[in-house]
């Protein structure tokens, strides 16, 4: 789906790009990250064309999705740990024996 479309879906379904992403658990940088490519995956379209109809048929679906209780994925890895302060070791002279 194009992310015109998809921006109509969420004017559709009443909710801004940053409540979206919030409600759905997302980082807004994501979702932004698909206007630069023009394209939205189509887990988000399919999610955001949902809202609209629900929307459409007087259902919340902010209470819906409120009650699956998503959570917020983290990344993991070395690359994205927060840095620790590392000990500078000490210089220990070699041992010649």
């Amino acid at each position: 789906m194009k992310f015109i479309e998809f921006k109509k879906l969420l004017l559709d379904a009443e909710i801004s790009l940053p409540k979206f992403s919030y409600l759905i658990k997302v980082s807004d940088k994501n979702i932004q990250s698909y206007k630069k490519k023009g394209e939205v995956p189509n887990a988000v379209a399919s999610v955001a064309a949902c809202f609209a109809r629900l929307h459409q048929e007087n259902i919340d679906y902010r209470e819906l999705i409120s009650e699956l209780n998503l959570e917020k994925k983290t990344k993991k890895g070395a690359g994205f740990a927060k840095k620790q302060r590392r000990q500078k070791p000490t210089k220990t002279k070699p041992d010649i024996s």
